[in-house]
């Protein structure tokens, strides 16, 4: 029977529109495509598919879309492993993103995360190291919770996160003070600090809307401020403080299951192998078969990597540090930075009148005389206050172009070292982790993580001009520098890999490897290690 106008009109009206809500934005289902990869194609994760799916056409399990969008995922309590996706960054439109109670980790968070979230929930998984500064971006965020992993340095400025009213950081490994930017998070209602190594003051909390706030079992010290007080859900016990409210009984059971927090001494590696990256040392892992038994040049040259780059992280922190010193002298007699005593015990100050320049009860034999005369001219010099931004002394910028090293990119990194997943840790040290990488044309590399928390300042800028000036060394005894990585607040060096382990082993080890080393290859480890610091 033939269709009407009408009827062919409506039927092809039909058909586009179910085309266009069936039709999932591509960016999006790269993303998820990548998402579901790097979870290990798990099978509980119904109507998923590696290729040519339809996320919101074909309703995966856990993904809410609106439109062609998602916007959507919440996929919590599943027993799922892996990590997230290195380009979840193409989820533009993404307000919620919950995979907390998995075993996801065994690495960093990934820093590609999706720029627009309002709700991240990652609780009880395994991830470690450092938070993406990313997060920093991200000021739609209205609740993080990162409790229950492994995590232990702070990565973040929390000075964009107004509109964040929860943060939960329990059960963690993080250390020393608390950042000075929290005072920024205007909106925060609910915070969660507790079982971490926190040390110093809660000052920096003291004007924030809080509601709830749990800073048990941490090392914190001082006094709690008087507002602090007043808030009805308070926990502060665990700590030294000076006025420190009775303990709780016990906390909510909902925050507080048993802690999972390895030993700071642990590494992601060791519960694999029994083995960990030497104790107080810098010396970085470079490789983990161990099967060599001689030590030739290009081993030595891998052993000393790692020297060269502390030399020359410690040589920007000495210098950082004694321009902050320049630069605090100050005008005094403009500024009156003048405190008293730190004792406090001081009742009266009275000018000096006279100086004896003689010891006590004796006479100088010979008169002191001074020819006082003006000077011909007075140099003013302006002193910077390192508060003030606009006081900052300008610095010239490194041309990228003029580092002889290749960039590579996040995403680069990310897939050659299957997302910095413990099973490519192969060291670690006083300024970050060494990672096996195996690239797209099998070309092996070791990426080192550089962790600048320390500076508080532009790492960035610090990190470029670091790249710079390594990548021209050249020397017999150095391993040049393969490439670098300088995105989204990351910092990461590139060397050649090197497959003869650790020093520290090779020396101190009583089996065969330790044993093949005789007197004269250790002097000449010593005597290439001080050749590539000269």
């Amino acid at each position: 029977m033939a269709l009407g106008a009408a009827g062919v009109a409506a039927l092809l009206l039909a058909t586009v529109f179910t085309g266009v809500t069936g039709d999932t934005n591509s960016d999006d289902v790269t993303a998820l495509n990548t998402f579901y990869t790097t979870l290990n194609s798990p099978s509980q994760l119904t109507n998923w598919v590696l290729q040519n799916g339809d996320p919101c056409g074909q309703s995966w399990l856990g993904v809410t879309c609106s439109g062609s969008r998602v916007i959507t995922i919440k996929i919590p309590d599943m027993g799922l492993n892996g990590t997230l996706g290195y380009n979840m960054n193409l989820l533009t439109e993404l307000s919620e993103l919950d995979v907390s109670n998995n075993n996801l980790g065994e690495s960093d968070i990934p820093y590609n995360l999706p720029p627009n979230l309002e709700r991240l929930n990652l609780n009880k998984n395994n991830f470690i190291g450092t938070l993406p500064y990313t997060i920093s971006q991200m000021s739609t965020l209205q609740y993080l919770n990162l409790g229950h992993n492994q995590l232990s340095d702070i990565n973040v400025v929390f000075d964009q996160l107004t509109n964040l009213t929860t943060l939960d950081l329990s059960y963690n490994s993080f250390s020393g003070t608390l950042p000075e930017s929290f005072s920024n998070m205007t909106s925060l209602s609910t915070l969660y600090l507790q079982n971490n190594q926190f040390t110093g003051t809660i000052d920096v909390l003291t004007d924030l809307p809080l509601t709830e706030l749990n800073v048990a079992n941490n090392q914190f010290s001082g006094s709690i401020p008087d507002k602090l007080k007043s808030i009805n859900n308070l926990q502060t016990h665990g700590n030294s403080f000076s006025n420190s409210p009775a303990p709780a009984a016990m906390e909510p059971p909902s925050d507080t299951p048993p802690s999972r927090r390895p030993s700071p001494s642990r590494t992601p590696s060791s519960s694999k192998n029994n083995s960990s990256p030497s104790q107080g040392s810098d010396t970085d892992n470079g490789g983990s078969d161990g099967k060599s038994s001689k030590v030739g040049g290009a081993a030595v040259a891998g052993i000393v990597i790692s020297l060269v780059v502390v030399g020359a992280l410690v040589a920007f922190f000495l210098i950082k540090r004694k321009a902050m010193r320049r630069q605090q002298g100050g005008d005094l007699e403009k500024n009156k930075r003048l405190s008293p005593l730190a004792s406090g015990k001081i009742n009266q100050l009275r000018p000096i009148r006279s100086i004896s320049l003689s010891p006590t009860g004796k006479e100088l034999k010979n008169d002191v005389s001074m020819n006082l005369k003006p000077p011909s001219r007075i140099e003013l010099h302006k002193f910077s206050d390192e508060n003030d931004p606009t006081n900052k002394p300008a610095t010239k910028k490194v041309n990228l172009s003029s580092i002889r090293a290749t960039a590579y990119t996040v995403a680069d990194l990310q897939v050659a070292t299957e997302s910095f997943s413990a099973d490519n840790l192969v060291g670690e040290g006083s300024f970050g982790r060494v990672y096996r990488a195996q690239l797209s044309d099998q070309k092996v590399l070791a990426v080192k993580k550089i962790n600048f928390s320390a500076i508080p300042d532009h790492p960035s800028d610090f990190f470029i001009k670091l790249v710079a000036n390594v990548a021209k060394l050249n020397h017999p005894n150095l391993s040049e520098l393969d490439g670098y990585c300088s995105e989204h607040g990351q910092c990461l060096l590139a060397y050649e890999f090197y497959k003869n382990g650790c020093l520290h082993d090779l020396l101190h080890l009583s089996d065969g490897n330790s044993r093949s080393l005789s007197w004269n290859n250790r002097v000449k480890i010593a005597l290439g290690s001080a050749r590539a610091l000269e």
